[in-house]
């Protein structure tokens, strides 16, 4: 396999794992009662309000190491989605 093609490899399949991560929170979200939907190809996350009002955007980032909103200000490591899901939670009832 080419350099180009081992790349292009590669951030597939790093993709494909931030898509998972962004699955997991959903999951978790969605036990909380929080509305949440997958955007894409999985690549966002949109966390309605109870309240009417914009939705929270959540991305992958940092390497995959984070998720994040708030225009990367808020994050919560992605190693501990239970926890993110709890901190997003709180975040929206605001």
């Amino acid at each position: 396999m080419n350099s180009i093609m081992q790349a292009v490899a590669a951030g597939f399949a790093q993709a494909q794992d931030e898509g998972n991560m962004l699955v997991r929170l959903r999951d978790r979200l969605a036990a909380l009662g929080v509305n949440a939907e997958l955007r894409d190809n999985n690549s966002a996350l949109m966390v309605h309000k109870p309240e009417p009002g914009l939705p929270v955007w959540v991305f992958v980032g940092y390497g995959g190491a984070y998720y994040s909103w708030q225009n990367a200000e808020r994050r919560h490591p992605t190693n501990d989605p239970a926890g993110a899901a709890n901190v997003l939670a709180e975040y929206i009832a605001r």
